[in-house]
């Protein structure tokens, strides 16, 4: 389908942007990837009269590290993630579980500040910045703030983002040297959306777990912090019947939507699966 007449922007500041999202009001968007915000337009479910392209701020990319903090761009590409060797140094789970979002198009124009943005339980990023401890500078006409991810998740396609706020950039924790990190996503096919995923930053003292973090894609209205679990493997061993506990833990906050991809129980069951192996395999790569 053909989406319905709008007017084109394109601002070359952040400040120009907001000013336009001022100006216009609600009826306005921002543009960034195109890839959620265009297909929902095609299908009539988004008719705004203004798109706002921000493809072309320049101060909204890049990768950069400021003391133990990763920042990067909102408007920084997928292949942009994967190809970063600062990330690759300091912060591995992203740019490995960039490689499972969508496909080689996607990713070359798909943006994380548009992934996060967009409040969809099906994206990738959220539940990556979640168990990342990430945090997202917004900016608005009263000026920045920095919101953390574990939070910033509403509902679906609801955030803390105001309607006139431009997400800046992401701002990530550099991993310590010992860390464990794996994103386990199940999907039907490539390009397809996860039908449950689990992505998870770990340490370990000896054979206990000292810290971790665990959160889930696509089974809830949002991105979910998996907190009881983390809490049942906090000073324990990894073992089976752990591993066990963590998952069930996981699976008792599940509240998916049953579609194509699987009914309620499928997707729950599911979830639990891509725990246990996003733990194991975080777990073996701590030092």
């Amino acid at each position: 389908m053909i989406p319905p007449q709008f007017d084109y922007h394109a601002p070359q500041t952040v400040g120009e942007a907001i000013a336009l999202l001022q100006q216009l009001g609600p009826d306005a968007k921002l543009l960034a990837g195109g890839h959620s915000l265009l297909p929902m337009m095609k299908l009539r479910f988004a008719q705004p009269s203004h798109l706002i392209d921000i493809h072309r701020i320049p101060e909204l990319r890049g990768i950069k590290q400021e003391g133990q903090t990763i920042v990067i761009g909102a408007m920084t590409t997928e292949n942009e993630l994967i190809g970063s060797e600062l990330l690759q140094r300091h912060v591995p789970l992203l740019p490995e579980a960039a490689q499972l979002i969508a496909d080689p198009q996607v990713r070359n124009r798909g943006t994380i500040g548009g992934d996060i943005a967009h409040g969809d339980p099906g994206n990738d990023h959220p539940a990556l910045s979640i168990a990342l401890n990430a945090s997202f500078v917004l900016e608005g006409p009263g000026g920045r703030r920095t919101v953390a991810a574990d939070g910033f998740f509403l509902g679906t396609y609801m955030t803390l983002l105001q309607e006139e706020e431009v997400m800046c950039e992401i701002r990530v924790p550099a991993f310590a040297p010992d860390a464990g990190w794996a994103y386990e996503k199940l999907k039907r096919k490539t390009g397809d959306w996860a039908t449950a995923g689990c992505a998870v930053v770990m340490r370990k003292s000896g054979n206990t777990v000292s810290e971790v973090r665990i959160a889930l894609t696509n089974v809830g209205p949002t991105a979910l912090r998996a907190e009881s679990a983390e809490q049942a493997l906090l000073g324990k061993e990894l073992s089976v019947a752990n591993l066990q506990a963590a998952a069930d833990a996981a699976c008792a906050i599940c509240d998916p939507a049953e579609d194509l991809r699987g009914d309620i129980e499928y997707k729950t069951a599911m979830a639990g699966q891509m725990v246990k192996r996003a733990l194991t395999k975080a777990f073996g790569r701590c030092k």
